[in-house]
């Protein structure tokens, strides 16, 4: 009677002690520039080596500048940073995709389009969007510095069992919603803390139909509704993906991984502490109007009164309202905007490129919109050349950026100016979380291409 979490989570523990608490082996590291140097530094201290190199992968991402990485890092704080990461990956003997490496790009994007990222693994970073990797049928969260240093050392973390969801989204989508669309509306639905405590699953026909992509989309986004990560059973899209990159199985080794992927999946008897059931009918293209990825609506509604809000929650809500600039039960659509952001681990991939192309083709991008392109890595930037899609936006009046993961946390030189809209693909709308004063609007790639080439909120089915 086991869920797809337990049969992973119960393979990898190494011991339980008194209170509860679980040794738990992990299979892949994934390490940034941001989170890492306190760990690095704590191993110095104490005199331990990196007791499984093989197993961790360094990439900066968070404060790579998106134009003119053949030269060095202006800003001293992310060169520092940057560096760093360098000089401690020589030191400890671990792989490292450094700026200008073909590689190199948000770490969430090249584990998977690697084969880094697998079925049944155990994968952590000192990031909350590690649960993106889950989309392939693995645990995978983000964890504290404390447990970077931890993981270098031993190859384990302590980590509380968290309880189980299951979330299924019945039916067929809707032309035009996007994946970016259905996490959106699950958030909205669940509110950002409705899965807090909980590892969840998600199923369901819509689910079962989206593609390994998509479901990488969905999967990152878990960790905004409170939930410790998100999971997707592995399926014949996940072996498909897989098959053939470069770090995947090959041979023999492919297919003895394969008959063991083929057993990862929730027993149909299986019991979780809580399941919830949405309907892909319900779901239209989404957009956010406040200050967290809960306070979502479609595109084509209004934004909730004061009074439909509970009465605990109206100080923080109408806060929230006066820092967009937005007013109760006004419709969101028509609302002008300055910035459009294409990218991030949640939506950087060729496929978003490929919506976001096939969209603003015979178009042109509003005089008023500044807008930022990035991909998410060197290989999603040579995909977008390879297929002819970078002529197609050129034409449209857009220009592509370098990877990195650019304007979606503004630790680098991409930020939105104070009291400016821009509609974002990336996960988080909290205030200043795109720079100081900025005002972020969520939405997947075909909102923000309607966004970008009317210059104002759009919904891209009227186009």
């Amino acid at each position: 009677m086991n869920t797809l979490f337990e049969k992973i989570w119960d393979k990898h523990v190494v011991d339980t002690l008194a209170d509860g608490t679980i040794q738990l082996y992990i299979d892949r590291h994934f390490c940034h520039e941001v989170t890492s140097p306190q760990a690095f530094g704590g191993l110095r201290a104490r005199g331990l080596k990196v007791f499984r190199p093989e197993q961790t992968l360094c990439m900066p991402d968070h404060n790579v500048p998106t134009l003119k990485q053949e030269f060095p890092i202006e800003d001293p704080i992310s060169k520092n940073q940057v560096d760093t990461l360098a000089s401690n990956a020589q030191e400890f003997g671990i792989t490292y995709y450094g700026i200008g490496n073909n590689k190199n790009g948000i770490i969430h994007v090249v584990g998977p389009e690697n084969g880094y990222t697998q079925p049944g693994m155990t994968i952590v970073c000192g990031d909350s969007h590690t649960s993106t990797h889950g989309a392939m049928g693995a645990i995978a969260f983000g964890i504290g510095t404390s447990e970077v240093e931890m993981t270098l050392a031993t190859q384990c973390i302590f980590q509380r069992k968290p309880k189980t969801m299951r979330i299924t989204v019945d039916g067929k989508r809707k032309p035009g919603v996007t994946a970016k669309d259905i996490a959106l509306y699950i958030i909205s639905q669940m509110t950002t803390g409705g899965a807090t405590g909980y590892f969840v699953e998600y199923a369901g026909e819509a689910i079962r139909a989206t593609s390994m992509e998509e479901r990488l989309t969905i999967c990152n986004l878990s960790i905004e509704m409170g939930a410790r990560g998100g999971m997707v059973a592995p399926d014949e899209t996940t072996f498909e993906y897989l098959q053939g990159r470069e770090f995947a199985p090959k041979g023999e080794e492919w297919e003895k991984a394969l008959a063991y992927w083929k057993t990862l999946k929730s027993d149909e008897d299986a019991v979780f502490d809580k399941e919830i059931v949405y309907h892909a009918e319900d779901i239209e293209p989404m957009v956010t109007y406040g200050t967290n990825p809960g306070m979502g609506m479609g595109i084509s509604g209004t934004i909730p009164s004061l009074e439909s809000v509970d009465e605990a929650s109206r100080i923080s809500y109408k806060k929230a309202l006066d820092y967009m600039g937005f007013q109760p039960g006004e419709p969101i659509q028509g609302k002008s905007i300055d910035y459009v952001f294409l990218g991030s681990c949640t939506n950087g991939r060729i496929e978003d490129f490929r919506a976001f192309a096939h969209f603003v083709k015979g178009k042109k991008k509003a005089d008023n919109v500044i807008a930022w392109l990035v991909p998410g890595s060197w290989n999603v930037a040579r995909q977008i050349k390879e297929e002819g899609l970078d002529v197609i936006l050129t034409e449209a009046g857009f220009s592509l950026r370098q990877p990195g993961c650019s304007a979606c946390l503004a630790m680098n030189d991409d930020k939105v100016p104070a009291g400016k809209y821009a509609v974002s693909t990336s996960n988080r709308n909290f205030e200043g979380r795109q720079g100081p004063g900025a005002r972020t609007i969520l939405a997947g790639p075909l909102v923000a291409a309607a966004a970008a080439v009317t210059g104002k909120i759009t919904d891209p089915r009227t186009l």
